[in-house]
Parts: structure tokens; C-alpha cells; sequence
């Protein structure tokens, strides 16, 4: 990808890219991005997942957050997010979990970005703040069962562990400070299994629950903390 500001940035991209075909997409006016995760099943059922914040780094997802109750200031905008989900979900007579991303710009519109046909990244958060986790979900779909609840029953704060953990400042590889992680009360860690880290690769994450917002970001910056991750609490 190459951002162009004018025909001749264009023009020297397009040529430097070797003059294969391009899409030229708009440079939107960004605010922040959020994720819709629901279910439909096979008989048309729906459910809907409180939409979450999402922060990425170098491409990849870093943080996703979700409050208990979708916030007063956002219920129109996140009811219209719903709304695009669930359509798009009965356009396709998708039957699973479904997840869509959404730019959300600063003038107020939506923008969708991804559509993730499985269970997605950014709701791996419903897997402890919620009635019946995306997982649970996915397999009630796929068997043909009435769909779990989906209400959140506290807020969560989602961290991205990336085999970058595993690595000091100086590139030497390390255990991550697991100990540390497990002291704070209200953290669920989750690893992948996955035998060799890799800088950017996906080797697991942590939900940090809270009955505020405010309380789980405060839990999550003590497991940043013990992991060496970047967080703004």
C-alpha cells in the first residue's frame, strides 16, 4: 500500500508498484474503528454482541474493549452498526458466527471495512463478559440449536498477545511474567497452544474483567505491564 496525495504521488506509486493494476481507495477521515460479532442460525435466529473498540498496531489488533451496557452517546450509532450486520448476515443467509468491522468517521458515518465469516479476533472479549461466548455460538449454529444469550455481564478489556512477548529489548527470547499476569483478580488468560513465537505472530490474549469499563482498563495496564505490551489506560 502506498498513500498518494496527489496525481503525481499517484503516478510515481503506480510506477514504483510496477505498473500493475491498483485500487485507488479514498483517504477517509478516520475517528475510531469498532467490530460488530453476532450469530444467526439456521433457522434465521439472530443475536447480537455489544459492539467493541478496537486499537491496532502495525496492522494488527492490540486492544478491543467493551463496555457492560452500550454507552447513552453511542446508541444510535452503535444501533446503526447493528442494523448494517444484521443485514449484511441476512443478505448473504449466513448461518455461524459473523463478525464486521466498521470505520467509524468524523463526521458520524460507518464505513465497513472487514467481514470475518467465523468467530473474530475482536470477540474473543465474549468468551468471559458475556452470557454465551462466540465459540459457544458458532457450534450451537453449526448443530442446528437455539442460540445462547448474548448480553454482557461485565465489561472487558481484551489484550493481543503476540509472540513479541517472548522477546526482551535486546532479542533475547524469555517466558513471559505468566506469574505476574495471574495475580490480578480479574484476568482470564488464554494461550493458543501454539510452539514457536514469532514477532506479530498470534500466540494468545487476556480478558481483564471489570464492572466498569474504568475498572477493567485498570486491570488490563497491570498485565500490560507484566508483559512488556504498550496500553493507555
Amino acid at each position: 500500500q502506498v498513500r498518494v496525495a496527489s496525481r503525481d504521488d499517484a503516478l510515481r506509486a503506480f510506477t514504483g508498484l510496477g505498473g500493475v493494476d491498483c485500487v485507488l481507495e479514498a483517504n477517509l477521515s478516520l475517528d475510531f474503528e469498532i467490530s460488530v460479532v453476532m450469530a444467526r442460525g439456521q433457522d434465521g435466529e439472530t443475536v447480537v454482541y455489544v459492539p467493541a473498540v478496537n486499537e491496532h498496531r502495525d496492522g494488527i489488533l492490540a486492544v478491543s474493549t467493551a463496555p457492560l451496557h452500550v454507552p447513552y452517546n453511542r446508541k444510535v450509532l452503535y444501533s446503526r452498526a447493528t442494523q448494517a450486520a444484521l443485514h449484511i448476515a441476512e443478505g448473504l443467509n449466513y448461518c455461524g458466527v459473523l463478525g464486521v468491522e466498521f470505520f467509524v468517521l468524523r463526521d458520524g458515518d460507518l464505513v465497513v471495512n472487514e467481514i470475518a465469516p467465523r468467530p473474530h479476533n475482536s470477540g474473543h472479549y465474549t468468551m468471559d463478559a458475556s452470557i454465551s461466548g462466540q465459540f459457544e455460538q458458532q457450534v450451537r449454529a453449526m448443530a442446528g440449536l437455539p442460540l445462547g444469550g448474548s448480553t454482557n455481564v461485565c465489561a472487558c478489556v481484551m489484550l493481543n498477545i503476540l509472540g513479541d512477548v517472548w522477546f526482551d529489548a535486546s532479542g533475547a527470547q524469555r517466558e513471559p511474567d505468566w506469574a505476574g499476569v495471574l495475580m490480578v483478580p480479574n484476568a482470564k488468560l488464554h494461550l493458543y497452544g501454539k510452539l514457536e513465537a514469532r514477532h506479530g505472530r498470534k500466540m494468545g490474549h487476556v480478558n481483564v474483567l471489570g464492572p466498569t469499563l474504568k475498572e477493567a482498563r485498570q486491570g488490563a495496564a497491570r498485565v500490560a505491564e507484566c508483559l512488556g505490551i504498550r496500553f493507555r489506560p
